[in-house]
């Protein structure tokens, strides 16, 4: 009954194109009867569905070798190519349009009949639940994994772990008891529901670093998004393919484990796989060429249907238009501070809200409705527009609204599935807001070290480049490389100056090792000063031949890293677990030179970012080290899982490390040890310089029907 109500819409709706576009008819030129007319929209209409139905998943399939971001924009012309050969099945010739009409007469046909079966499905959850449990138990049946009823909802419980990227626990709290995040709200309401707890980053307060340590339980030696290798000569970049899966062997190799997915999982938009199985949008994946390549593995799954493609693609086209408008009243209105939004930043602001926000929300839906054990995804749209507009700006705010009706689906789809889920909600790291350090000075951190350096000085300050996972990923899409070529020295001699939020990193690639305080104050007698005196920097951390380790702070103050403690000395405004911070990114081998972190105001919260943010994280300052985690009560208090883990009792989380524990606990918790599966022919542990199972490999299993789902690929396992 569905299906004829759709038919009639759709039937109705060719009608009404036909007498309001000049270049669509579904008459003969002489005229036709309205019972032929009619007849005639009613075929025109059940051919085009049909080959909707039947032709658009293979045409997607066929089109994954192009970059993913073409496709969005092919979704258009494929569905007019598809309503040009419905018309042609008209008998007689009555159907015809010019190619431009095609275009709009299919887009609005698919968006009705997808608005009209969603309306007729609103009380029909469980058909929808019944669809998506026969597609895969289909695919269970092809692969021989046991599934559905077998773990059915009388069974252990899984897991959904949705990272919201960037925002911030005071962020979150202020934003549900606004009403801004009713579905996060409902959860904190129902006093058998969730509870919410802040925790603490490592110094490197971003997502790399985070993530890494989430879900790989390591992310020792990343000092920041991007640093310098000087062994190597190379910019290590969190959010480039290569740098993510190196990072994730290192991981690997430290922690002998493959990862919190290992067992059952999914990995969905994130920058590591976590070990899971079952991939799609991972950039580390991404690195990956062949037939095992999975940078696009969920990119089929949710355009495979056409309506999903037009809905989609008519948002981002809303999304580009929102982002002019708004950068454009921010113009008129001369806010402050303000950074430039122009050039391609619409687009990738669009890909991070509209388009990885429904893939991956999509594949989430489909692996809770495959019963798999553990789900962790990311969605970044809040993370890319704080960014540019403010973690506390009108423009955030709508974009936590439009997350929390995706959570909210989510929630929904849980009651729905076949097996019991518990939903998390966390985030990797917060975002602290401020002018930036180029914008409140007029020179960049590269321009100051330069004059700290006796070198040339531009006339104009240049901008920095920005870290944003978004933008790479559009760029990893695109098939464009990702790196920083432009952050390069020009002479061995010249300093490497890297940027990450506001974290600054200064790197001399002709000094082997770790340079010294005293070999700086040698070459460079002003550098170290000219910094550590600058009103926009808040400290410094070197190494000294004399002392060890120490942190430089204005007016000549400088304190052993040993002998730092909270509340004084040039950390004194930073808060608690700052000193502990800087001592353990101390100890990372590929710490900088100098590492420099911009100055805080407690009053305000801001900090001035290296880069063209007036949101930014990376380093210590105010809410950027300050994420929540979102748990449900039937779960195991993290405080008492840090505890159980050897930590000091009572004591929130601190570092990624500690999460990583939490969340290990808990799927211990629900369906017992994650002991994974040894691949074929592996006798034990990895060694550091093993290559690891699956890799690189290809293996046999096809693509998973149920939306969201990419080939089961081994990850690698410890």
């Amino acid at each position: 009954m569905r299906v004829v109500a759709v038919w009639a819409v759709s039937t109705l709706t060719l009608l009404a194109l036909a007498g309001i576009l000049p270049d669509f008819q579904l008459q003969l030129d002489d005229g036709d009867t309205v019972t032929r007319t009619a007849f005639t929209a009613a075929w025109g209409a059940g051919a085009f569905g049909l080959l909707s139905a039947l032709v658009w998943p293979v045409l997607v399939r066929a089109l994954l070798i192009v970059p993913a971001l073409v496709l969005g924009a092919l979704v258009f012309f494929l569905n007019g190519s598809l309503l040009l050969i419905a018309l042609r099945l008209i008998p007689d010739g009555r159907g015809a349009a010019d190619p431009q009409t095609a275009v709009v007469v299919a887009a609005v046909m698919s968006a009705v009949a997808s608005a009209t079966s969603t309306a007729l499905a609103v009380r029909d959850d469980d058909a929808y639940r019944r669809r998506l449990s026969r597609l895969a138990d289909r695919r269970r049946r092809r692969s021989g994994t046991p599934g559905g009823a077998d773990r059915g909802r009388g069974g252990p419980a899984g897991i959904v772990f949705v990272q919201l990227d960037g925002v911030g626990h005071d962020v979150l709290r202020q934003a549900a008891a606004d009403g801004v995040m009713p579905t996060v709200a409902g959860l904190l309401a129902d006093e058998a529901g969730h509870r919410l707890t802040p925790w603490s980053t490592d110094w490197s307060s971003q997502t790399g670093a985070s993530q890494l340590g989430i879900l790989h339980g390591s992310n020792f030696d990343v000092p920041a998004f991007r640093w310098y290798e000087k062994e190597s000569g190379t910019v290590m970049v969190s959010s480039r393919p290569a740098s993510a899966l190196e990072l994730q062997r290192r991981a690997i190799a430290r922690t002998r484990d493959g990862g919190l997915l290992t067992v059952d999982g999914a990995s969905r938009g994130n920058l590591f796989s976590g070990g899971a199985d079952q991939l799609a949008l991972v950039l580390s994946m991404a690195a990956r060429r062949g037939k095992g390549r999975r940078s696009r593995a969920g990119y089929f799954a949710y355009f495979s249907d056409p309506a999903n493609a037009v809905r989609t693609a008519l948002s981002f086209v809303a999304e580009v238009g929102r982002e002019i408008g708004q950068s454009t009243r921010a113009r008129t209105r001369q806010e402050a501070p303000r950074v430039k939004r122009g050039g391609l930043y619409p687009f990738i602001r669009a890909f991070a809200t509209v388009v990885e926000r429904d893939v991956v929300v999509s594949a989430v839906i489909g692996d809770m409705f495959a019963g798999r054990t553990a789900v962790y995804a990311d969605l970044v749209a809040y993370d890319e527009v704080a960014h540019h507009s403010g973690p506390h700006s009108r423009d955030a705010a709508k974009v936590l609204t439009r997350l929390d009706r995706s959570l909210g689906l989510i929630v929904k789809v849980a009651e729905q599935a076949p097996r019991t889920y518990r939903i998390v909600l966390l985030s990797d790291h917060g975002q602290s807001p401020g002018e930036t350090f180029a914008g409140k000075y007029g020179l960049t951190l590269k321009d100051l070290v330069r004059a700290g350096c006796g070198l040339p000085v531009p006339r104009r300050a240049q901008r920095t480049r920005s870290a944003s996972e978004a933008r790479d990923a559009v760029r990893t899409a695109l098939h464009r490389p990702v790196g920083d070529e432009t952050e390069r020295s020009a002479r061995p001699s010249d300093p490497v100056v890297l940027a990450s939020g506001n974290l600054g990193l200064l790197s001399f690639p002709d000094i082997g090792g770790r340079a010294s305080r005293e070999q700086l104050d040698d070459r460079h007698p002003a550098l170290l000063g000219t910094l550590a005196n600058h009103p926009g920097i808040g400290f410094l951390l070197v190494r000294s031949e004399e002392h060890g380790s120490v942190v430089l702070g204005r007016g000549g103050a400088e304190v052993p890293v040993a002998e730092l403690t909270d509340g004084e000395g040039p950390l004194a405004v930073f808060g608690a677990g700052a000193a502990e911070a800087v001592r353990r990114t101390d100890t990372f081998p590929h710490v900088a030179d100098v590492m420099v972190n911009s100055m805080y105001d407690p009053e305000t919260g801001s900090v001035h970012a290296f880069e063209e943010q007036i949101g930014s994280h990376g380093g210590l300052g105010g809410e950027q080290s300050r994420p929540f985690l979102l748990w449900p009560r039937t779960l195991a208090d993290p405080m008492d899982a840090v505890a159980a883990e050897g930590g000091t009792p009572g004591r929130t989380p601190v570092g990624a490390e500690d999460v990583h524990r939490i969340l290990a606990r808990w799927l211990r918790e629900l369906s017992g040890p994650q002991v994974p599966l040894q691949p074929e022919g592996f006798t034990g542990a990895l060694r550091a310089d093993e290559r690891l199972p699956g890799a690189g490999d290809a293996v046999p299993g096809g693509r998973d029907a149920v939306p969201g789902g990419g080939d089961a690929v081994p990850g690698p396992r410890g």
